[in-house]
C-alpha cells in the first residue's frame, strides 16, 4: 500500500493523487494537517527519503522565514532534533507530498518523481 502525506492545497500533492488514482495503485491518503505527525513517525520518514530533517523544511515559508531564519542567520544552530520539533510544532513547514512505498519513499515534486518508487 501506498502512502501519501498530503495537502489538499498545493498543487503538487494533488498532481501525486491523480498520478496514483490514474495508475490504478492502492494508495492511503493522509492529511498531516488533518492528523499531526508524531515524532518517530517523522523520524522514519526522513530515514526512508535519506534526507536531513532541514531537507524536509520548506525554508521559503513565510513562517520559517518570520520565525526561524533570523536565527540561523546570527548563527544560531538548530539540532537535528530540534528540526523535527519545529516540524510537529509546525506541520506546514513540512515539504510536500511525501509518498512511501514500503521501505521507499520520495518527496513529489516535481509529481514525476513519484514513478521512482511505483
Amino acid at each position: 500500500m501506498i502512502v501519501i502525506y498530503h495537502n489538499p492545497d498545493s498543487i503538487e500533492s494533488n498532481k501525486c493523487i491523480e498520478i496514483l488514482e490514474t495508475s490504478k495503485h492502492n494508495h492511503q491518503v493522509i492529511k498531516y494537517y488533518d492528523k499531526a505527525l508524531d515524532k518517530e513517525k517523522l523520524i522514519k520518514i526522513i530515514n526512508l527519503l535519506k534526507i536531513s530533517p532541514l531537507e524536509l523544511i520548506r525554508t521559503e515559508e513565510k513562517l520559517w522565514i518570520e520565525k526561524f531564519k533570523h536565527l540561523i542567520i546570527a548563527g544560531i544552530e538548530f539540532s537535528n532534533d530540534e528540526l523535527i520539533d519545529i516540524m510537529i510544532s509546525h506541520p506546514q513547514l513540512i515539504e510536500r507530498p511525501i509518498i512511501i512505498n514500503g521501505e521507499r519513499a520520495v518527496i513529489g515534486k516535481p509529481p514525476k518523481k513519484i514513478f521512482d518508487i511505483l
